[in-house]
């Protein structure tokens, strides 16, 4: 649905733009954008937030166990410097063959236990073939995004300038990607696939109280101090890293932390075979 809809727009604007040849045009293009994505997107993820492979012994053994258990290869493993207590993690890869776990370093100051939980999500993620659509979803709404942006601070708050009627449309249109942008993301990306990964993960360490540990950890150092980054990309991280405000609640695919820990706790409470 989410790559159809992007080589819907694409042709109807070389349809627009140029009748026929346009349309033709536009969908040999629409081919490469996807093809672009579907080969990229884990690259240019990966050098958003500016990962670096690692081989921390602890968290390759952790990460081994987990593959194990969920009958997958052994994910790489990649750590993400921040400049503040930052816990966090995502995952990419097309799939279970060439995934990845990401992980601020921040998540190492957590307990071992909460740690290997929150490895645990990401490799679910990983088992349950999410990360595909996430990575495509995430690059392009990051594309669009940008150029709303772009739009919003150019048309908004520069001012004082004389602009051409052209040049006004222009930039209304870039402020108008933006919801077109969070509309794709929270279509392809759905409240099931956290609560999902969060039941895997609760199966393969038999521990759900330790991820719900973890979320809380995390939910309150982000509300302390967000992680500096793209809005299109926050439905990657296992809770929403940045900054609360309207820009980025527009692209907000994550249930709420507390749903997660109370479903959490309700299965540690029933006890998980």
């Amino acid at each position: 649905m989410l790559l159809s809809t992007i080589t819907a727009v694409i042709i109807l604007i070389g349809a627009l733009a140029g009748g026929v040849y346009g349309a033709a045009a536009a969908f040999m293009f629409s081919l490469a954008i996807i093809l672009f994505l579907y080969i990229k997107s884990e690259s240019l993820v990966l050098g958003i937030y500016r990962a670096e492979p690692s081989d921390d012994y602890k968290l390759t053994e952790m990460l081994k166990r987990l593959a194990r258990e969920a009958k997958i290869p052994v994910p790489r493993l990649y750590i993400v410097k921040t400049t503040h207590f930052m816990p966090n993690s995502l995952s990419v890869g097309r799939g279970p063959d060439n995934a990845a776990v990401v992980i601020t370093g921040s998540l190492l100051s957590l307990k071992d236990e909460e740690i290997e939980a929150v490895l645990a999500h990401e490799v679910a993620h990983i088992r349950n073939k999410d990360t595909l659509v996430n990575m495509v979803a995430a690059t392009l709404g990051t594309a669009i995004a940008y150029l709303s942006q772009v739009g919003y601070w150019n048309l908004f708050l520069e001012g004082g300038e004389t602009r051409s009627g052209s040049h006004l449309t222009g930039m209304m249109l870039m402020v108008m990607f933006a919801p077109l942008a969070a509309l794709l993301i929270r279509l392809s990306v759905s409240h099931s696939e956290e609560y999902r990964a969060d039941y895997f993960a609760a199966l393969m360490t038999k521990k759900p109280r330790y991820l719900a540990r973890a979320l809380e950890d995390i939910h309150e150092a982000i509300s302390k101090k967000p992680l500096r980054g793209h809005a299109a990309t926050a439905h990657l991280w296992i809770a929403n890293p940045l900054h609360d405000d309207w820009f980025n609640n527009m692209f907000s695919t994550h249930p709420p932390v507390r749903e997660r820990v109370k479903k959490l706790l309700e299965l540690e409470g029933r006890g998980i075979e």
